[in-house]
This record gives C-alpha cells, structure tokens and sequence, in this order.
C-alpha cells in the first residue's frame, strides 16, 4: 500500500482531473502511473470551420452513400476525437471507421441557466467507448470539476491542504465545471472496468470520457449520457444511437504461449479494428534479468510492443509505470494504435525497463523515451491474423 500512495502521490494526471480524483476512491479504479501531457494545445481548425466541415462529412446522406474522398477523410483526422486518441489514423482507416459506425459526431446540445454542454464526437469500436463534451456559457481555466465528492474516500491523508481545498460544499462550489458522468446503455448503468475522466488537454472548455476495459455492449444500442454541472440544478442528458457493424477482427489463437526459464505469457486475445489494436493475455513467474539488471538496478515487468507485418510498431495508448518490484503473475489488457488494414500477422516483442532500486526511477527515461529497451528475444511470438 505504501507504494500505491507513492505512485498516486507522484502521478503526472493533472490534479482538476476526474482521473486524479478516481484514483482517490478505494476499489473504484485501477491505480497507475500513466504519462500524459495536460499541455493545450490550439485546434487545427477554427471551430467554424470545423463544425462545417464535420457536419459535411459526417451528414446522414455522406454515411448514407459510404463515400469520402480523400480531402474530407484528412479533414477528419484533425476533428478532436481522432486526433487525440487516433493519431496517424490512415484516411482508409477513418473511412472504415465511419461507414461502419465506430466514428460520428452526434452534434447534440443542451442548455441549463446558461451553460451549454455538447456531444462533440462519439467513438464506439467495441473496445473503447469515448465521447467529448464541449461547454460554453462559462470562462473557467479547466472543464473537470475539482472538488471531491462529499462520499469519496482517501487513501492519502484525508486532512491535507489539497484535499481540503477541494473538499467543498456544494452551495460554495463554483458554477460551470463537469462532473464525473453517469453512462447508461439501454436503460442500464454501465459497469465501468477502466476509464479516464476530465479536461481534454488539447482543447480548451472540452471533457473526456474515455471507457476501456470490461466493457460488454451489444453492437446496437441507445448511448444515455448523464452530466452535472457545479451549481446548475437540471442534470444535462443525451441519447445517442449507436449501430456499430464489424467492429473488429477478433483473434483467439490456441496455445499461444511462450516460455524464458520460469517466465511464460500466453495470448489469448488480439482484437483489431480500424481505430485501435488490443491484446489480452496472462503472463506468470519471475522475469528475466539481463547482466545490466543486477546489483543497484533490476528488471521492470514485462512490457509488450506490437509490430505488424510491414514492421510499422503499434503505440501504447498508455505507458505505465509502477514503483514495486514485479509480481509473479500479471493480466494484460492493454490497446494500442491501429494497424492499416489487416495484417497477414502481428508480432508481440515483449521487453523489460531497467529500474533504480534506490528511487524506482528508469534508466533512458525522458520527455521522448519511456526508457531503455531491453528485449527478450526469446519470448517473441507472431501471430497469425489472415489465413
């Protein structure tokens, strides 16, 4: 336990985001050290122009058709949902994406005393559930609501100055921020595996809501999202339609294992789809320690990095770090950037960080590198994906 603090206590998740806030609950959320960078950035697009090309592209008679040509599929790339979570999405993959329903932008608004919420864009690939909120009527600095829950539990010290900043009456809270979201599918709240919250670092006055993990939806549903604002009494509801066809190639290879003296991994599922990459699999025993990993420093755990078979390497959709030694067994449920198109196979290279003893940080880690690679050839698998 006195690790996880740390590591929550060192987390880079801006502090004004659901995602730091979660991590304050007691069994509600995975607790892990994820990098990501809170720095904004501008749109790409003036909004007038992003709305008007989106409502193009994404009208009901482009859909309808299955066309888009190659400048409106460009055009795509720079709409928020795609370029934050997809980037380097091929025009192919945007294109798939759309006519399959994984990609739409449900453009629907509502109003209470003043403040205006939007379901800006809507992705659902049977892997990842995520939607922007974009809000108007109120100049705040972030989007998230800071204050804790009048129910949340600590697992730091609950009498901290931070906490007791944020710990607020309602009635003193300050108007305009989002709360965490309820999310309904058909009626019924989703049970919530993994998922981030809060301000979307490269957009001003926009949330993220992002659900990965656990997620058991059928292709066809009404999306019910349910969103609070600080001192607004009316709750702001939507429902979207989502109709998702083919979502996915979904690969369940049969004795998938690999095995390095007490090490063995075994994969048991890779799932691809226009918008994302995912593998799942089970690794257990001791991980393996090259000569560099011995003494002051030692092995991390086992990471995994996927590469198609053009040789193109599949990004992380997040990096985790975690300042414990590695346990013996391990479930990963990890996505990553998509492939373009099907690939014939996906090879799985999995790869060890070498660690401080002292103070748990990373040899090579930096602004550009997650840290020194050390990969373990032995334990490399490809697996087919076309016949």
């Amino acid at each position: 336990m006195n690790a996880l603090e740390e590591m929550i206590r060192e987390s880079t998740l801006p502090k004004n985001s659901m995602s730091y806030q979660i991590m304050n609950r007691i069994g509600e959320r995975e607790m892990t050290r994820t990098r990501t960078s809170s720095k904004r950035r501008p749109n790409v697009l003036k909004r007038t122009i992003l709305v008007a090309s989106a409502a193009a592209v994404l009208g009901g008679s482009v859909i309808g058709s299955g066309f888009v040509s190659p400048v409106m599929a460009a055009t795509l790339k720079q709409i928020p949902v795609l370029g934050v979570l997809f980037e380097g999405t091929s025009e192919d993959a945007v294109k798939a994406a759309i006519e399959q329903g994984i990609l739409s932008e449900p453009n629907l608004s509502v109003t209470h005393d003043g403040v205006t919420l939007k379901v800006a864009d809507l992705l659902y690939d049977g892997t990842r559930l995520s939607f922007i909120l974009e809000r108007e009527g109120v100049d705040l600095p972030s989007t998230a609501s800071p204050y804790f829950s009048e129910d949340a539990k600590f697992i730091s010290n609950p009498d901290s100055e931070y906490v007791k900043s944020r710990t607020v009456a309602k009635e003193d809270q300050e108007k305009g921020y989002i709360e965490m979201p309820r999310i309904l599918v058909d009626g019924q709240e989703v049970a919530m595996g993994e998922g981030n919250f809060g301000d979307y670092p490269k957009q001003d006055n926009a949330y993220i809501v992002e659900l990965t993990k656990g997620l058991n939806l059928p292709d066809q549903f009404e999306l019910t999202i349910q969103a609070n604002v600080t001192q607004v009494n009316e709750t702001f509801e939507f429902k979207v339609p989502v109709n998702v066809t083919n979502k996915s190639v979904v690969v369940k290879p049969e004795q998938a294992t690999k095995s390095d003296g007490q090490f063995s991994y075994t994969v048991k599922q890779l799932d691809i789809s226009p918008v994302s990459t995912r593998l799942v699999l089970d690794s257990k025993g001791e991980v393996p320690a090259s000569a560099e990993q011995t003494g002051d420093y030692s092995a991390s755990m086992v990471y995994y990095e996927l590469v198609d078979d053009q040789g193109n390497v599949l990004n992380p959709r997040k990096f985790e770090y975690f300042n414990s030694k590695p346990e013996t067994e391990y479930h990963i449920d990890q996505l990553f950037s998509p492939v373009n198109g099907t690939p014939k196979s996906i090879t799985i290279k999995p790869f060890t960080l070498t660690v401080n003893n002292k103070d748990w940080s990373v040899v090579g880690q930096g602004k550009d590198s997650n840290g020194d690679k050390t990969y373990l050839k032995d334990l490399e698998m490809t697996i087919p994906v076309q016949p």
